[in-house]
């Protein structure tokens, strides 16, 4: 397929910091974004809605899918992260995203963030990033990131629950047979946890400029 712009690769786990870098690389870039992973919780949301396990097929729901189901605003909660990734696990689930993906970036190239575009969506990729934390930094950015207080008297509880269901997620995306999470082989990964967005920002930037110069010299 043709593309109009140079595709940017933004994979990793959550809470790594991949969505926040791949929307301002995007916004840096001139270039289009999508998060990815949103597809994934919308599809699992609509199987919630409709009152079934996500892990049974779901493939109608991806079919379905519209641009409105992407704008819910209940899309980021825990139990859409489950189903998220039990859909994401299907592999006709994929199959029927794979082509929506790839349709995003054809006009004018794109950033995108997820876990397998640099792997199996776009194994052609300009460039390819590879976003990562530890697990226990992790789930204090989600806690955080979902109002949580430090010094609350239940926040170490909290946390470690949050660490929990990520290492499960995290398992999970890497042991699915289909388009499991792992490190393609010509990303440049970029670890985050003791590094502020501006610094990854920056990093990337540099990545991303110079392996774009060095493809049209």
């Amino acid at each position: 397929m043709t593309r109009g712009g140079p595709v940017i690769a933004v994979d990793g786990p959550a809470a790594a910091g991949k969505g926040t870098l791949a929307r301002r690389l995007a916004e840096a870039l001139h270039l289009p974004y999508l998060d990815t992973g949103l597809l994934y919780r919308a599809v699992g949301r609509l199987a919630l809605d409709a009152g079934q396990d996500p892990a049974a097929p779901a493939q109608e729901f991806a079919i379905r899918l519209q641009p409105t189901d992407l704008q819910r605003t209940d899309l980021r909660t825990p139990e859409v992260a489950q189903a998220a990734s039990k859909v994401a696990a299907q592999p006709a689930v994929r199959a029927a995203l794979v082509e929506t993906q790839r349709r995003f970036a054809q006009a004018k190239g794109a950033v995108l963030d997820g876990r397998d575009i640099g792997t199996a969506i776009f194994p052609d990729a300009d460039v390819k990033l590879f976003i990562t934390a530890s697990p226990a930094t992790r789930a204090l950015r989600r806690f955080l990131q979902l109002g949580g207080n430090q010094s609350a008297p239940d926040a170490p509880a909290r946390i470690a629950e949050l660490e929990n269901a990520l290492r499960e997620r995290d398992n999970a995306d890497a042991q699915r047979s289909s388009a499991p999470m792992r490190v393609a082989d010509d990303a440049y990964v970029i670890e985050t946890d003791d590094l502020e967005a501006d610094a990854v920002l920056t990093k990337a930037l540099q990545i991303v400029r110079e392996r774009l110069a060095g493809i049209t010299e």
